[in-house]
């Protein structure tokens, strides 16, 4: 059976917000996955910056974008997107926030979608049942969802409060009702692009740059020892675009600086 992915980021989410978010699924799934609680992100821990390390498996230095406002590269680096549509793989990505459409060069995404959370409310629901209707569908190889109402609600009432809580608790409602809607050849990751503290992020603090990270699927046995490029052996996020290549059968282009963790 041809091996397809799903990714699920949420942004902000915080992995001790994870487990303190109430969400039954939550725990679920980081116990029957691939999981390391203590994954990076890079610096500087800012939205734009840890999506185009995600995507394009190098740190801001090298792609130099370093705030929420995107700067074409001087040297380009292939990102995950345009490699896999390089090797004929279908591509969809749905999502909140309009400033992640940079994080793809054009014409190498088969849909597109994005509800912009600054002008709907619930776009988590909103953008996860217009995902799980293509997914069921159309059955792309590549699918990359991300969920913003976690970071919005960190920004406005701060990381660790209660509302923040119960924005993670409702993107893992989000999130069970996408894997019990997906056919059964799916692997599902999920993570976040950092951390916060009080009502902000962007430092090295460890509440900023530390990350969930998790990966259920075949090829992923929950006892495995993590073995990614982070200090100690912990999954970096430069480490999830090779990941996702292998899972599909392309290799990583020289590049990446992330390693595969299958």
């Amino acid at each position: 059976m041809e091996n397809k992915v799903v990714m699920i980021l949420v942004d902000g989410m915080r992995p001790d917000g994870l487990m303190q978010s109430g969400s039954e699924f939550a725990l679920q799934f980081a116990e029957t996955s691939l999981a390391d609680f203590c994954a990076r992100t890079v610096m500087p821990s800012v939205t734009l910056p840890c999506h185009m390390s995600l995507f394009h498996s190098v740190p801001p230095e090298r792609h130099g974008v370093t705030t929420n406002i995107f700067t074409p590269m001087v040297r380009p680096v292939e990102g995950l997107f345009e490699q896999l549509d390089r090797y004929g793989k279908k591509c969809a990505f749905f999502n909140t926030w309009e400033e992640l459409r940079d994080i793809s060069l054009p014409d190498h995404i088969s849909m597109q979608i994005c509800i912009n959370q600054h002008k709907y409310t619930n776009t988590d629901v909103m953008i996860s049942e217009f995902a799980l209707s293509y997914i069921r569908d159309e059955k792309p190889d590549f699918s990359f969802i991300y969920l913003g109402e976690t970071d919005e609600c960190g920004h406005a009432k701060g990381w660790m409060s209660p509302e923040y809580l119960e924005r993670i608790h409702n993107a893992w409602d989000c999130i069970e009702r996408i894997c019990d809607g997906l056919p059964e050849d799916y692997t599902v990751i999920v993570l976040a692009d950092h951390g916060g503290h009080d009502r902000a992020h962007g430092t090295d603090k460890p509440t900023d740059m530390t990350i969930p990270v998790m990966l259920n699927g075949p090829a992923f046995d929950p006892e495995m020892p993590v073995k990614g490029s982070a200090e100690g052996g912990h999954i970096s996020i430069l480490d999830v675009a090779p990941t996702i290549a292998a899972l599909l059968g392309v290799p990583a282009p020289k590049d990446w600086e992330g390693v595969s963790l299958i």
